[in-house]
């Protein structure tokens, strides 16, 4: 007998990835596509349409057996009203994706921000299980973070809680996408440490990332791993900086909210958690308010890039009161 389900979708900058989930079963399927869309919103609807039509015929599950839609976006969502408000990776703004989605789907579609689904995620399936008040935190192109508190995702007044890759942390730094200056993400995102690195080499210092600098090869998480396993000083130096900032930056949030687990994901982290976690909570422990510190776990997440797709399960108890 075929059982209940979920799709969940991580809709990444580059690519999508769906899959069949429940909580018995788990990940049962992927489907991985590149992100090509046209400028056209409808045009992202239609893309979505399709991968869920891939998976259903890959998990082999029709329509009366899958509960929800669960969509990941990386931006800000009005939950409510199914609405992405501004996804810059995307291209996307003030766009109402659940409704457009649902013109081609009479299964319910339900929207939330990636970070906060993995936040969720990891709450029910990963580190988290047992935990009330978790922060988690993703890095890589960006950064984001979910926050949970007394077991619920807080979202915010405005739906926009967690921006903490815009937290400012140096006044005299870069511009941000978001158009200030010295964002969080600006500093110690996988963006930003490669910018520092290729500015280096530019500048004429030697590393084992030169020849990616010569040819104009995207310096991707692995390829900074490569690095730092290697020794290399540029790389080391920059990765250290991050590592630095991003301590200090949970360290302030901690002594804010005094949280009981902080869990750590993103490519950055799964690429180069043998080399950064260490450093972030040396710096997190430097920063932090000493009690407030002793009751806090640091921990890599658990569930990598699944995390935002168990959370699925998680948003459509919520929203639909329908466990999977």
């Amino acid at each position: 007998m075929e059982k209940s389900c979920i799709i969940s979708i991580d809709m990444g900058g580059t690519k999508m990835l769906a899959a069949k989930v429940s909580s018995k079963e788990g990940i049962v399927a992927r489907v991985k596509k590149a992100t090509k869309v046209g400028k056209e919103k409808i045009n992202y609807a239609k893309a979505l349409y399709e991968l869920i039509e891939e998976t259903k015929i890959k998990a082999e599950i029709s329509d009366k057996h899958i509960k929800a839609i669960c969509l990941g976006v990386p931006g800000s969502v009005n939950v409510e009203l199914g609405k992405i408000g501004m996804a810059p990776n995307l291209g996307i703004k003030n766009y109402f994706i659940q409704k457009e989605l649902q013109k081609f789907t009479s299964i319910p579609v339900l929207v939330e921000n990636d970070v906060n689904l993995a936040a969720l995620g990891g709450k029910a399936f990963g580190h988290g299980i047992g935990k009330k008040n978790i922060l988690s935190v993703f890095v890589g192109t960006g950064i984001g973070a979910g926050i949970i508190i007394d077991g619920k995702i807080y979202r915010g007044s405005s739906f926009l809680a967690g921006e903490i890759g815009h937290l400012i942390v140096n006044p005299k730094g870069v511009i941000c996408g978001c158009g200030m200056r010295g964002c969080f993400e600006t500093e110690a995102s996988r963006t930003a440490i490669v910018r520092k690195i290729v500015k280096e080499i530019k500048a004429g210092k030697k590393s084992k990332l030169s020849e990616l600098v010569k040819t104009k090869t995207p310096i991707k998480s692995k390829a900074l791993a490569a690095a730092v396993r290697g020794n290399d000083k540029v790389t080391i130096k920059y990765v250290d900086e991050a590592c630095n900032t991003i301590g200090a930056v949970l360290a302030n949030c901690n002594n804010l909210m005094n949280f009981e687990l902080i869990v750590l994901g993103g490519g950055v982290i799964e690429a180069l958690n043998f080399y950064m976690v260490p450093k972030i909570k040396e710096a997190f422990l430097k920063f932090s308010l000493s009690e407030s510190a002793k009751a806090v776990k640091i921990l890599p997440t658990k569930l990598g890039d699944d995390a935002a797709l168990y959370g699925g399960i998680v948003l459509a108890e919520e929203l639909l009161g329908i466990k999977i």
